[in-house]
């Protein structure tokens, strides 16, 4: 399976854990005896101490973990004095375990984690600033598009250096496309909507399947930044996607269901497989697909594109994994520095997870020719619209109870755009004001 497919299919074990697990390690974080250590002396040059092993924690284990595997190999047999031991945990499982682990003394050294995530790992302590180790590891602002670059920030301090983006993309049938005389790379709602409907004509009978779970949600986001609304408050204060921009980003879903461009119900994963076996023209969807797509699809001819501008500007929900330090409470400077000269080389070997179905998030790994004739360079293109969720604790917790229920009742057609975003508002504001509090913010 693939990594978000790994995440989604537990989403509601990582609730659980963020509903019941969260109050238990704010207590093991306020009662520590011993502080948490940062990061270490300045690293000049390469790496000169004594031999050894770090750990690095990731989440890949999807079809993205052969390309991490890959460069974790290659800097063990760059030199000869770091040992990087690469752990895989699942990322339904990886928070709670890392939490855990580092405020038990017993946690890794530096690691990847979902910039979703960062808001909520910076609150409990669990990753160290690293403002003060940006020369060490040779990354600068300039070197990242603006939006990606801030994004790693938290209050003020930078938590995370962006390793890549990975947004939703515009899949397309292009033996269907042809078929019915379509260009496949539309790029506005009335050559969308004039596709779909000469795709209709041609044939084929629900040319764009809306789903009413995931990725329902990363669609409507997206829709809403389009149409110039903005999902929450900068500071998490309260939800703002039950605006006139949401209300109609949501319409706008459930009109393909009601025109009959999509079927009915189409659940999880439904719309993507359903792409896989040649029933839909186009399927939005992450650009986390490729590698399964040319592993288990390989006779579909398909195609790559940034989703159309439906709404009133280009705007297309984003993530990021983001490279982290741990805090430690037995702090050794060696490892430290060693860490340190790890992240280095993957922010300097970064083109080579692109061939992770990714995007890098520095600008001079975008430009090598093995990215640009990649599968997703297409919507490399569009990295400017790429947009992200505030860092907020606990986010992806209350959207999950609220914002995604909404999306998901309206698509259905059991509650109307309007009332269920009003609704879900309402909720989410409540439980904000509550991780507020909750969080010391």
């Amino acid at each position: 399976m693939n990594e978000h497919f790994d995440v989604l299919a537990s989403r509601r074990d990582v609730l659980r854990w963020g509903a019941l697990g969260l109050g238990a390690f704010a207590l093991a974080a306020c009662g520590s005896a011993t502080p948490l250590a940062e990061t270490g002396p300045p690293l000049t040059g390469s790496y000169t101490g004594r031999r050894v092993t770090i750990e690095y924690w990731t989440g890949f284990t999807g079809g993205d973990g052969p390309a991490m595997r890959a460069l974790v190999d290659a800097f063990n047999a760059s030199q000869d004095r770091i040992t990087v031991r690469m752990n895989v945990v699942r990322w339904a499982q990886y928070y709670q375990r890392v939490i855990a682990a580092v405020h038990a003394g017993r946690g890794p050294d530096v690691g990847a984690m979902h910039l979703g995530q960062l808001a909520t790992q910076a609150a409990r302590q669990t990753v160290a600033p690293l403002d003060d180790v940006l020369s060490d590891v040779g990354v600068a602002a300039e070197q990242y598009p603006e939006l990606v670059w801030q994004a790693g920030e938290v209050n003020g301090s930078r938590y995370g250096i962006p390793f890549d983006v990975h947004s939703l993309g515009s899949y397309t049938n292009l033996a269907l496309l042809e078929q019915a005389g379509v260009d496949p790379a539309a790029d506005t709602r009335q050559r969308f909507e004039a596709d779909l409907a000469a795709l209709m004509q041609a044939g084929v009978e629900t040319p764009f399947w809306m789903p009413n779970v995931w990725p329902a949600h990363l669609i409507f986001l997206s829709l809403l930044w389009q149409f110039g609304g903005e999902p929450y408050a900068e500071d998490g204060t309260e939800a703002r996607f039950d605006s006139d921009a949401g209300v109609a980003a949501l319409e706008w879903m459930r009109a393909q269901v009601d025109a009959g461009v999509s079927p009915e119900n189409v659940s999880a994963d439904s719309q993507y497989t359903a792409f896989k076996n040649g029933e839909g023209a186009y399927t939005w969807d992450g650009i986390w697909q490729i590698n399964d797509l040319q592993t288990t699809a390989p006779d579909l001819q398909w195609g790559l594109h940034p989703i159309p501008t439906i709404g009133e500007r280009p705007a297309v929900w984003a993530d990021s994994h983001q490279l982290v330090m741990f805090r430690s409470r037995r702090p050794d400077d060696d490892r430290l520095l060693a860490s340190k000269a790890f992240l280095r080389y993957l922010v300097e070997n970064s083109a080579g997870w692109a061939a992770a179905g990714m995007i890098p998030a520095r600008a001079d790994a975008r430009e090598t020719p093995e990215f640009r004739s990649s599968p997703q360079a297409p919507v490399a293109e569009a990295i400017d619209a790429m947009r992200f969720l505030p860092p907020v604790p606990a986010l992806g917790e209350v959207q999950v109870q609220t914002l995604e229920v909404a999306v998901s009742e309206a698509v259905l057609g059991r509650a109307a755009p309007a009332d269920a975003l009003a609704g879900a508002a309402r909720q989410a504001t409540q439980l904000l004001q509550a991780n507020l509090a909750k969080f010391g913010r």
